[in-house]
């Protein structure tokens, strides 16, 4: 299986996924702990999360995935919904809490 198909069968297999520097217990930087924060926020009890650092390939072919340069990355039953900004911006408009819970 590569690394693609690897990142697909993670994604379409868990309703929501992060990719992200670190785990959720320990972000390893500031925008991941903030997509931590949010999503807990929004009553995300079946996070399933990816720690880039364990996995170069999955590191740099998340990026390529979704043609999205930067971690974390929020996949929500299999859709690729954005990173830390965009994260910010739908929790503050109530979208995300009502995509978390679908």
């Amino acid at each position: 299986m590569n690394t693609q198909e690897k990142i697909k069968e993670i994604v379409t297999s868990h309703p929501v996924v992060l990719f992200m520097k670190g785990t959720a217990q320990f972000p390893q930087c500031g925008f991941s702990g903030n997509a931590i924060n949010i999503l807990r926020a929004c009553g995300a009890d079946n996070l399933f999360t990816v720690n880039v650092f364990d996995d170069e390939g999955i590191r740099q072919g998340i990026k390529q995935y979704a043609n999205w340069p930067t971690i974390p990355q929020l996949y929500i039953n299999g859709e690729f919904i954005g990173g830390s900004d965009i994260m910010t911006e739908m929790f503050e408009s109530g979208e995300l809490q009502k995509l978390v819970k679908s």
